[in-house]
């Protein structure tokens, strides 16, 4: 799918690439991954890495109902790792899922070496995000932000050069069980803005500079 979209909105559509710590069986069931599910991906990683602008989503997510056993947490780690080790081959950073596992994730990459990492909708702690911004990592805010107390604690520690943007359409949108859309992203904006008692413009601005500094590549395509 993102290699149509990508193909049919050139210059608009940038592909990351990579395998979720959840698999979908079937609309019903979902799994942690295993390596053999990144052999799998492997080819087509390699098929399109000129294309790709990241590795990911990637990442661990010790929700109980996906990672119940120490055996799943552990076969997640090892995805990670090895997405890791391709990222850093391909000079690409990584888009990175955490939920449930904020400092189990933090702790990996650091331990790994990751130094280009995004974290998409962090749910941890502050004060462990804090650590991901000791190591130069950045955090991507969605439009929940406007329902979620931990989001805004989050924001509120987070100095704004460790920020970037994000919908994560068609989740977490402003509204529960409502569908997200891209344009919902200036609803985070303002609500960083508000939280910081900032212009909202230099909100736009700066999350927009951290977003080239972590996606590097897409400095190819756009005109700023």
């Amino acid at each position: 799918m993102w290699c149509w979209r990508h193909s049919r909105f050139p210059g608009f559509v940038f592909p990351c690439l990579g395998v979720h710590p959840v698999q979908e069986v079937s609309p019903e069931e979902q799994r942690s991954a295993t390596l053999k599910d990144l052999d799998a991906a492997l080819p087509l990683i390699e098929l399109y890495k000129d294309k790709l602008v990241g590795i990911g989503e990637v990442g661990l997510d010790f929700t109980p109902r996906f990672a119940s056993t120490d055996e799943q947490k552990e076969g997640q780690r090892q995805v990670l790792i090895k997405q890791t080790e391709i990222a850093r081959r391909l000079d690409l950073p990584l888009n990175v899922h955490s939920r449930s596992a904020g400092r189990p994730t933090i702790n990996l990459l650091k331990e790994q070496g990751a130094t280009k990492v995004l974290l998409h909708a962090f749910d941890g702690k502050p004060s462990v995000a804090m650590e991901g911004v000791k190591a130069g990592y950045f955090f991507s805010i969605p439009p929940s932000i406007v329902r979620s107390e931990q989001k805004q604690k989050l924001v509120k520690l987070l100095p704004l050069e460790s920020m970037c943007l994000e919908t994560d359409s068609p989740a977490l949108g402003p509204e529960k069980q409502v569908r997200n859309e891209p344009k919902n992203i200036y609803i985070a904006a303002e609500y960083i803005a508000r939280i910081k008692g900032i212009p909202v413009e230099e909100v736009i601005e700066v999350t927009t500079q951290n977003a080239l500094k972590v996606f590097p590549k897409l400095r190819n395509f756009l005109r700023i």
